[in-house]
């Protein structure tokens, strides 16, 4: 260890001694522990609401992801998510780092990533979205690649219900998978175009499950390996001389493997197919969106019938003033009916009208109306599966009319 003049005179002297120097000076050093701690980042939210449910109440409620009864006519936590992350070094052709996404709260229970597999049954307020290892290696424009728990490929919508045009979730969302178990790789070939790769352990959430499909219609158990699921998607961004166009988004992906359990009870080989886009206007305020969800499964050994389902849904926003915006939503949901795919109704159109005002610093702040009707023309109560059910709402003629007026608010950090 070199030490400077100063040091050597007080040390000839006997000021302080040059093991003491070395002591602190080491001391002094941030460890490697300290070093990665300090490169990690620590976000999240706290996501609470108000809701009212016109008329009948929570016997009206509509079946979109995260509406259960227990949150008509109240109010509600909903979640708290906390993210640890420390991103990849872009300019380290081999960097590497890692996020955590833990969720906390009723939201948490229904995305069902505990990997006991009794998350959504025990009611734990708890839940791990995300939690991967993420590498980079300098193969061409740099491939990227995630190894653990990963948020689904495909959708408009997420699960951060801050980062949506709408508080409430749409019937697309609802059939869509949420997070997998497995290794995504991802490529930015140029600004304008990327594609994705992945593997998968299952469809579903759940934290390390495996699929075990009947091996055929009079096998006694299940195959000896599991199946896997295979999922791809691609981007594609306007360029910026494409003039008011310019920014607007075009994607697909698509998802195929063994859905070990959410198939009207049974199990089957699922397809899942996204198509969407966010597109500019010569108007600079507004945004129009559209996107298209389809699931859909084949006839085999414990599915007698295949099936399908699919949800269309159209998006506006419209940017009044810096602090305000207004966003709507049209949607148009239907599944087969000789196979319930979603256990939702048959067809379903809704809509949905949002408008947000950031008065508060790191604070989202939105009132929304909804309504739902299920339009499958059987006279069935809204959410019933009795078609001979028929119960008079005093605001809307029958319980095929569901409305929601909702106050959320989310505070980020």
């Amino acid at each position: 260890m070199k030490f400077n003049q100063w040091t050597l005179g007080l040390a000839a002297v006997g000021v302080v001694s040059l093991a003491s120097v070395v002591q602190a000076e080491e001391a002094a050093k941030p460890s490697s522990v300290m070093t990665t701690l300090s490169s990690t980042m620590l976000s999240g939210y706290v996501d609470t609401s108000a809701q009212w449910n016109l008329g009948t109440g929570n016997l009206n409620n509509p079946k979109y992801a995260f509406n259960t009864p227990n949150k008509a006519d109240g109010f509600n936590l909903n979640v708290v998510k906390l993210t640890l992350e420390k991103p990849a070094d872009a300019a380290d052709g081999w960097g590497a780092g890692y996020k955590t996404d833990l969720l906390f709260g009723p939201d948490a229970n229904f995305f069902n990533t505990t990997s006991s597999g009794l998350g959504n049954t025990v009611g734990s307020d708890f839940g791990i979205k995300q939690a991967y290892v993420d590498l980079k290696a300098p193969i061409g424009n740099g491939l990227d690649v995630k190894l653990g728990v990963f948020d689904t490929i495909v959708g408009y919508e997420v699960f951060e219900s801050g980062n949506n045009p709408n508080f409430t979730r749409s019937y697309g969302y609802t059939i869509e998978p949420t997070t997998h178990t497995g290794v995504l790789a991802s490529y930015q070939v140029c600004d304008m175009l990327g594609f994705s790769a992945g593997i998968a352990n299952t469809f579903g959430p759940v934290i390390n499950s495996r699929a075990f499909p009947t091996a055929n219609p009079f096998a006694s158990g299940p195959k000896a390996e599991s199946y896997k699921t295979y999922m791809g998607s691609a981007s594609f961004t306007a360029p910026k001389d494409w003039g008011w166009v310019a920014g607007s988004t075009l994607y697909g992906g698509i998802i195929n493997g063994f859905n070990a359990g959410s198939i009207n009870g049974g199990k089957a080989n699922q397809t899942s197919f996204y198509a969407g886009s966010t597109l500019n206007t010569p108007i600079q305020a507004l945004k129009l969106g559209a996107a298209y969800d389809y699931a859909g499964v084949s006839k085999q050994p414990g599915v007698p019938n295949s099936g399908y389902a699919n949800a269309a849904s159209f998006y506006a926003t419209y940017q009044v003033t810096e602090k305000m915006s207004l966003n709507g939503r049209a949607e148009w949901f239907t599944q087969s009916k000789s196979q319930a795919v979603t256990g939702l109704p048959s067809k379903v159109f809704a809509l949905t009208g949002t408008l947000q005002y950031d008065l508060w610093k790191n604070v989202i702040s939105r009132l929304e109306a909804r309504w739902d009707h299920q339009a499958d023309g059987t006279g069935r109560a809204y959410g019933e599966s009795n078609v001979n059910t028929l119960v008079t709402d005093p605001l809307g003629g029958s319980r095929r009319n569901a409305y929601e007026i909702i106050a959320n608010l989310v505070y980020k950090f």
